[in-house]
């Protein structure tokens, strides 16, 4: 008995001798909110490449990871149905991609949103033509925010408009 004690004593003073550095409970949900963006980037990542692909779209050079950090990205179909949004939709209007997919983009318009800023966009998108505009939209909440959207007709390798893509950022 008395060899078990001072073996317990001796592993009490060596744990008690560590400088061990705690680490406050409420950074594990730092930890865990950057993990789960990560995971939500990859997906949108993978979402995107895997609608390229399927579709056959001509490569071009978007640079999705970066732009997926800092802007909002959106893919309609040639009928101008939503058929991707990035996760970060949340943040910006507080909309969630289940909620939009199949609809159209002007969900997102109303009484602030300027006709002829909307007029000058769906003349660019009949005319297959890429267009920078700064519209005035509506969050889910109803409120009103600047959206700078930089707007780009997709083609397949056919040559024929398969989607249009849109990068998003609030204004």
């Amino acid at each position: 008995m008395n060899n078990l004690r001072q073996y317990e004593d001796a592993i009490a003073l060596y744990h008690n001798s560590l400088n061990i550095k705690t680490v406050p409970v409420y950074s594990w949900d730092f930890h865990n909110n950057f993990l789960t963006a990560v995971k939500k980037l990859f997906l949108d990542i993978n979402k995107l490449n895997s609608i390229a692909s399927k579709n056959r779209w001509i490569q071009n050079d978007w640079d999705f990871k970066n732009s997926l950090k800092e802007e909002v990205i959106i893919v309609t179909d040639n009928k101008l149905r939503i058929v991707f949004a990035s996760h970060n939709i949340e943040k910006m209007n507080g909309y969630v991609e289940h909620e939009i997919l199949g609809k159209s983009p002007k969900m997102f318009q109303g009484e602030a949103t300027n006709h002829i800023t909307s007029n000058e966009i769906r003349i660019a998108i009949l005319e297959q033509q890429p267009f920078e505009k700064v519209v005035m939209n509506y969050k889910k909440n109803g409120d009103v925010y600047a959206c700078l959207i930089k707007g780009y007709p997709v083609f397949n390798i056919k040559g024929e408009l398969s989607h249009y893509i849109a990068f998003e950022k609030a204004a």
